[in-house]
């Protein structure tokens, strides 16, 4: 098989598992849908700057391992001490550049995880190509396939759950009101993270028995955070079941429009049925105004929480919008 072909098909395998993976994380958004070119951006920064980066500072900082220690020592160690830290760092800054410049966008420790993931997926994605080719070169189409099934399904939303995880304490940072949580939440979440990736990079290096340490150690993380998002998830909800009830008694919402307004299963009826009835165009418009419902209710959270006047201006201004929008709703 040719260089080219082996690539394309490394970029194509590499790929399929990551849509799956974006296609769940957007579907399980429910609430407020986090903005497409924001999530993209996210992706963007794992898939190209990161990698770019990562590899110099993985390559700069490993020379000292090589130059004392066998290539085979030097490898597991720099993959063990060195990778984590500076990857999950790199990757840590778009979070962080959300929660510095678009910090709005940050509604409920849901989104962080979200952008946490995303970036680590576009990450993933790049990296996984890189290995499968590798795996071509070294030892043939049965090497690939293992690779891809380990790289991509196995272990696929491993990045994921490491800049998930800076993601949450980075949202956890933005929600709280206490001074102390504000600075631990991020470094705590950045530790872990690290923490993961290196046990994770140090049991896959030795195989065997220890290998499934890091199969357990991986995906009991994972279902972990899974087990976070559903809490977060429920947390929104009483959050848009609380603050929009108000909103029923001083006649912004209907009654019915309410019950919708608290329910993913009747947001999602009531957007298939615009679609079928309206079009592409009356979807979006539905998808929006939920989107409008969902930020109403965590924006008077926040003014709840903080006191801080521009919250409440927007409040009003989310509340008037959303007025113009109930019409045919």
């Amino acid at each position: 098989m040719s260089e080219t072909a082996v690539l394309i098909i490394s970029i194509i395998a590499a790929t399929i598992p990551v849509l799956i993976y974006i296609w769940i994380i957007y579907w399980v958004d429910r609430y407020e849908k986090e903005p497409g070119w924001l999530l993209a951006a996210t992706f963007l920064w794992g898939a190209v700057p990161s990698i770019i980066i990562a590899y110099i500072f993985n390559s700069i900082l490993g020379i000292p391992f090589y130059y004392f220690a066998s290539e085979a020592t030097a490898d597991a160690m720099v993959a063990s001490l060195i990778a984590p830290v500076v990857e999950e760092t790199i990757k840590g800054v778009a979070v962080l550049g959300i929660f510095l410049f678009w910090k709005d966008e940050i509604d409920s420790p849901l989104d962080g995880i979200i952008y946490g993931a995303m970036v680590g997926l576009g990450f993933a994605l790049v990296e996984n190509v890189f290995y499968y080719v590798e795996q071509y070169q070294t030892g043939g189409l049965e090497a690939w396939g293992w690779n891809v099934f380990f790289r991509g399904i196995v272990f696929g939303l491993n990045h994921a759950l490491y800049t998930g995880i800076t993601g949450l304490g980075i949202a956890t940072a933005r929600l709280t009101t206490n001074p102390l949580i504000k600075i631990l939440a991020p470094l705590v979440g950045l530790t872990t993270a690290v923490f993961l990736h290196a046990i994770h990079n140090l049991t896959v290096s030795f195989g065997n028995i220890i290998f499934l340490v890091g199969v357990l150690s991986d995906w009991g993380g994972i279902i972990l955070l899974l087990i976070i998002m559903l809490w977060a998830l429920l947390q929104e909800r009483a959050w848009i079941k609380q603050y929009l009830a108000e909103e029923v008694i001083i006649g912004t919402l209907t009654t019915r429009q309410y019950e919708t307004a608290c329910s993913g299963r009747k947001r999602i009826r009531q957007r298939w049925h615009a679609l079928s009835v309206g079009g592409f165009s009356a979807y979006r418009h539905t998808l929006r105004h939920h989107n409008h419902l969902s930020e109403l209710a965590y924006k008077k959270h926040h003014f709840a929480l903080f006191k801080h006047e521009a919250t409440q201006l927007r409040v009003e201004l989310m509340r008037e919008k959303i007025r113009l929008e109930t019409h045919g709703f």
